[in-house]
């Protein structure tokens, strides 16, 4: 017997499968969040999940998370939720974690040696194999039992050993030159923390990390915040003065 899908969901086709849509960068994002906190039900020992549940976790509302996985193709059941574990199983798929992952860092100042030592990125299926730098201090030493390699050797090394994605941590002054590099040694996903944009070819996906935008986005809160406050206590003052 066919279960009718959670309210919702995408119809099936007549194979059985719901037909696969563009997702839009937003969505992929989110699917992201989902799937961390479908590993964590998992561990728990959960088996089934409701779109209230699996959105109120994971910070949407059930209209959205609902949608998003429409573009997969929706497996939940009217009122019994989703398989936790199938479900799990299709976001990893749709993220490329089904297949093996290798991630090259290049600059292990102190930036670069903290994401070095951050064992998280390995338990999610992102092992950084391999690290680089210029500084001859750091070539040839040891991170968590990985050498670090000098710079010139990225295109050599990252084409032989397969990596998928690349980390860029350098100076901004460093960081097109490192992106070029990465690029020529067929790298085509680069996540980059340095302080400028860089320039690719349209095959490459580029993913800028800028802490300094983000605190600032952080203060600009804090400053609405205090305005907000402000006005209602020199509303409240003249309230007493009349």
């Amino acid at each position: 017997m066919t279960l009718p899908p959670e309210s919702g969901a995408a119809a099936p086709d007549g194979n059985g499968e719901r037909p696969a849509r563009p997702v839009p960068e937003a969505t992929v994002s989110r699917l992201a969040v989902y799937l961390r906190v479908l590993g964590e039900l998992r561990e728990a020992g959960v088996e089934t999940v409701s779109s209230e549940e699996l959105a109120g976790a994971s910070g949407v509302n059930s209209a959205k998370l609902r949608k998003d996985l429409s573009y997969l193709g929706s497996y939940g059941v009217r009122g019994v939720g989703y398989d936790v574990t199938s479900l799990q199983g299709r976001l990893q798929g749709e993220l490329g974690m089904d297949h093996r992952q290798s991630v090259a860092l290049v600059g292990v100042g102190n930036l670069g040696h903290a994401l070095a030592g951050y064992t998280g990125f390995a338990g999610r299926g992102f092992p950084v194999s391999t690290l680089f730098d210029v500084d001859d201090d750091l070539v040839g030493s040891e991170i968590n039992g990985i050498r670090v390699r000098h710079v010139r050797e990225i295109p050599e090394v990252c084409a032989g050993g397969g990596v998928t994605i690349g980390m860029i941590a350098t100076p901004g002054p460093a960081a097109q030159k490192v992106c070029d590099l990465l690029v020529a040694a067929g790298v085509q996903s680069i996540l980059n923390f340095a302080p400028v944009l860089l320039t690719v070819p349209d095959d490459v996906e580029v993913r800028k990390v800028d802490l300094s935008v983000e605190l600032q986005v952080l203060a600009f809160h804090v400053a609405r915040r205090h305005t907000g406050a402000a006005a209602v206590t020199d509303k409240t003052n003249e309230s007493v003065v009349s």
